[in-house]
Formats: structure tokens, C-alpha cells, sequence
């Protein structure tokens, strides 16, 4: 099959994306509510699929894959046992109170609930400023995987910044016709594409090749991939990713901006019981066949910035199919990207652009333009650092922003405990807040670009600071814990200030 009838695939599922988009523009509402939130009235399936294709970005099919081929398939446990149920349980700890309080209050945003609550411009700056600085790069990560895609499926035909540029073009399109009602409407037809391909791909290797077969190449030079654990499946590792990217999934501004989308708490509770369901029901053929890409030798053909699961299925399926799964990636890059395009516009105008103007509560048109505006220029200034990272100019820098995106799920994951605790203590205080968001999240950054350096301390011995892990344990985690401690300590030896509210949260805070 030709590049082009290969490209001519993927372009088509693209307008079919795009006219879902068009359709939502005519039903959508031309407030802030209704652009960012969809008027609060997600029912369970559109819920569903819209957070789940929301996380599938680059990372599921081509990273997670990657790493179950590398080190073989109990990435399914990271991701899909212990990242599918801890983000159920947060999606209920979190995501109910925030639902309560978005449908109470009117919240669009995490740095408003929070900065309502505290009384607090500079808590509200805070939290947009932190979720914006992690979401920049990790926008950027998906261009990247998109041009990469595409130049693997095409053997090169369709060049690299071909690729991330038409992906761009056409996320930005829908985002700015339909807002979240045309987002969530495409994640869930991406949503059930990506499931359906992934699944028939799987078949389609198992019934060509042969357990047999894979299994006996895996045998022949990779015998630990049978074996539960060991090398880079340590327990410690395991549970670090998990823990650090459900945690971090949860303040996700794409995800964590859906608790307020909800039309019942029914559906919000459906939802997050079926959550861990679905999440195997991707995770599990997906990093199955990166495994199996290397028990069918796939390995010699796999050169540097290429991906097994791509060149897997360009070798051993018929081209238009591997076409259809390389749409279903792209698909999950989209529902990732547009996702973070709304939700970063949304707090660059509700928690930076209003509080530092006039803070005018009426003008909601002019801030859906502004939000619009906000996406162009978001995905802009991804793109062009993705193609300038990629044609190796600025090199120190590109390799700043690749790490910043690589880091994103730790970094968010610093605001989750702060957040529960805000949440449910009523003893919570602006000053334990803002110090247990900035302690950790100046911490993380210290200790992944620091160099290590060894310093000996009067009465312990040596010590090497700035390392990425201690006892196996990522430092991630150990920066959760300082915030949980600096918000807790804090706000107990501080007293709240006149402007803060706890009846937000508490007295005025009821259900059904």
C-alpha cells in the first residue's frame, strides 16, 4: 500500500472526527460554562470515554508499548491494575466533593475552587502556574509522537513536521468550533475506535504468527519476560509509577476539569466504579503487543525515535489496517491534546487573565474568544518547540522540555494531597496551602535537574543529595509526603485569614 492511500486513511478518520466537532459547534452555547464544561450535563458513557481517551495520549500506545517490549508486559500492572483502581478511589475522593462544589458554587477550574475558598489571588495564580508549566511540554510530547507516527507508518514518505503540524491543525479546529461538548462527543467515538483496533490487532498477530511461535522467540532471548518481576519491575519501581501517576492523573487539568462535568451524581459514580474495566480493557492488548514485538523479532528493525508498535504492524499486517491502528494512536494523542488545549486556555483566562483584569463576573463571550485565542497560541508555541526540538535547534532547551514532560505526572502529582486535604480539613489555612504546594514542587525540580552531589552531615555520614531515587522509592513520592506534612503543620501553627471561607466547603456543602 502506498504512503499516500496510508496517509489518505488517516486523514479521513480525521474529517470524520472533525465533522463530530462541527456538529457539536451548532448545539454549543456561547458562554464560559457551556465552552469549558458542556453546561455541567455529561451522562455516564460520554463521561466515561471522554476521561479515558482524554489520558490515552502518546504514552499508552507508543511509550507504555515501548516499555513492555523493553522490559517486558507487567506494565499492565502498573498501569492497568494499580493505576486503573488508585484513580478510581481518587476520582471519588476528589471528583465528588468537586462536583458538589462546581454545581454549588458555579467552578470551572481547580485555582478558582481553591482560590474561592482561601480567599486568595495568589493561590489561584499558584495552582494555573504549576498545572501550566507541566502541561506545556507534555502538549508538546504529543505533536512529537504524532510526527513520529506518521513518518514510521509512511517509511519516511510523510516527514516529521508534516505529520505534528496536520495533527495540530486539525485538534485546533474542533477545539475552537465546539469546546468540550465537541471534544468529549470525539473522545468517545476515539474512545471506541481505539478499543476496536487495538483488540483486532492483537487477533490479527496472535492468528498469523501464532502463541507458539512469539512464545518461543520471547524463550529464545528474552526468558524473563515470563517471570513476574525482577531488574526494572522492582516493587518499589512499580508502585512509584503508579502511585506517581495516578496521583498525578487526578490533577491532570484535562481530567480534573471532567469531576465538574457530571449531570448526576449517578453518573459520577457509575462512572469511576467502571473505570478500572475499561482501563484493561486497552492497557492489556496494548503493551501485550509490545511484548510480543519482541518475541517476533521485531527488534533489528526499530532505529533510534521509532516505536515498536508502529513498525510491528507495518511489517506484519496488511498497510491499510496498519493505517486504521496508527489512527486509533493518533486518536489517542488527539483526545489528549485537545483536551489539554481547552483546559490550559480555561486557566490561563479564568485563574490568570480574569483575577489580574478587572475580575468582571459578566463577560462571558468575550472570555470564550479569549479562551480561543488561548488555544491557538497554546498549541502554536507546542508545535513549534516540537519541530524545533526535532531539527536539533536549541538543543539545551528542547531537551529541558522533553524532560519537564517526561517529569509531568510527578509534578502534578505534588497537588494532590494538598487539595485532599483542603477538601476535608476544616483546619486548612492559605499559608498551608501555598507552602505545601511551593515547598514540593520547588523540591521535585531540585532534585530532577540538580546535579547529585555528596555532602557529609555531623553525625550521620555521608549523604548524596539531588539523587532521582532513594531506596529504590522515586523521588516523587518523597516530595508528597513533605507537602502532605508542610500543609498539615502549617496550617495548624497558622491562623486563617478574614478572607477565607471554610463554609464552602463544609455548612453550605450538600448532596442530592
Amino acid at each position: 500500500m502506498t504512503a499516500t492511500t496510508q496517509l489518505g486513511i488517516v486523514i479521513g478518520y480525521l474529517l470524520v472526527a472533525l465533522a463530530v466537532g462541527l456538529v457539536a459547534y451548532r448545539v454549543t452555547e456561547a458562554t464560559v460554562e457551556d465552552y469549558y464544561l458542556a453546561s455541567r450535563t455529561f451522562g455516564t458513557v460520554v463521561l466515561l470515554f471522554t476521561v479515558f481517551a482524554t489520558l490515552l495520549s502518546a504514552f499508552t500506545f507508543f511509550g507504555g508499548a515501548d516499555l513492555a517490549y523493553l522490559y517486558g508486559p507487567e506494565w499492565i500492572l502498573v498501569m492497568g491494575l494499580m493505576d486503573g483502581i488508585l484513580f478510581a478511589i481518587l476520582w471519588y475522593v476528589i471528583g465528588y466533593k468537586q462536583w458538589l462544589l462546581g454545581r454549588q458554587e458555579g467552578y470551572v477550574t481547580l485555582g478558582e475552587m481553591l482560590g474561592d475558598r482561601f480567599g486568595s489571588r495568589g493561590l489561584r495564580l499558584l495552582v494555573a502556574g504549576v498545572s501550566l508549566f507541566w502541561l506545556f511540554p507534555y502538549v508538546m510530547l504529543q505533536q512529537i509522537g504524532a510526527g513520529g507516527a506518521l513518518r514510521g507508518l509512511t517509511d519516511g514518505a510523510v516527514p516529521y513536521w508534516v505529520g505534528a503540524t496536520l495533527i495540530t491543525v486539525f485538534m485546533v479546529a474542533y477545539v475552537l468550533l465546539a469546546g468540550i461538548r465537541g471534544v468529549a462527543w470525539t473522545d468517545t467515538l476515539q474512545g471506541v475506535f481505539m478499543l476496536g483496533t487495538v483488540w483486532v490487532a492483537l487477533g490479527w498477530i496472535l492468528l498469523t504468527n501464532g502463541i507458539g511461535t512469539i512464545n518461543a522467540g520471547l524463550a529464545a532471548d528474552h526468558a524473563d519476560f515470563f517471570a513476574l518481576g525482577g531488574g526494572f519491575y522492582s516493587p518499589q519501581t512499580m508502585l512509584t509509577f503508579a502511585i506517581s501517576i495516578a496521583f498525578g492523573v487526578a490533577m491532570f487539568p484535562q481530567v480534573n476539569q471532567r469531576f465538574f462535568t457530571a449531570g448526576s451524581e449517578t453518573v459520577l459514580k457509575r462512572s469511576f466504579a467502571l473505570w478500572p474495566v475499561l482501563v484493561l480493557a486497552l492497557f492489556v492488548p496494548a503493551f501485550l503487543l509490545g511484548t510480543w514485538a519482541q518475541g517476533l523479532g521485531i527488534a533489528a528493525d526499530i532505529g533510534a525515535g521509532e516505536h515498536a508498535l508502529p513498525i510491528m504492524l507495518t511489517e506484519l499486517t496488511p498497510g491499510w489496517f496498519a493505517a486504521l491502528v496508527i489512527a486509533g494512536a493518533l486518536a489517542a494523542m488527539m483526545s489528549s491534546s485537545d483536551s489539554m488545549l481547552l483546559s490550559g486556555a480555561s486557566y490561563a483566562t479564568r485563574d490568570v487573565y480574569r483575577p489580574l483584569t478587572s475580575g468582571d463576573e459578566t463577560m462571558d463571550r468575550r472570555e470564550t474568544w479569549i479562551g480561543r485565542i488561548g488555544v491557538v497560541l497554546f498549541a502554536a508555541g507546542a508545535l513549534v518547540a516540537s519541530l524545533l526540538i526535532e531539527t536539533g535547534v536549541s538543543a539545551g532547551v528542547g531537551a529541558i522540555l522533553v524532560d519537564i514532560g517526561d517529569l509531568a505526572f510527578g509534578g502534578f502529582a505534588q497537588l494532590t494531597l494538598p487539595v485532599i486535604v483542603a477538601l476535608y480539613w476544616r483546619r486548612t489555612t492559605r499559608t498551608g496551602m501555598l507552602a505545601g504546594i511551593i515547598l514540593p514542587q520547588v523540591l521535585y525540580l531540585g532534585f530532577n535537574f540538580l546535579a547529585p552531589r555528596l555532602l557529609v552531615l555531623p553525625g550521620i555520614g555521608p549523604v548524596t543529595l539531588f539523587q532521582s531515587t532513594y531506596g529504590g522509592w522515586g523521588i516523587s513520592l518523597y516530595c508528597m509526603v513533605v507537602g502532605l506534612v508542610t500543609t498539615v503543620v502549617v496550617s495548624a501553627l497558622t491562623t486563617p485569614a478574614p478572607e477565607e471561607d471554610a463554609a464552602t466547603y463544609f455548612e453550605r456543602l450538600s448532596g442530592d
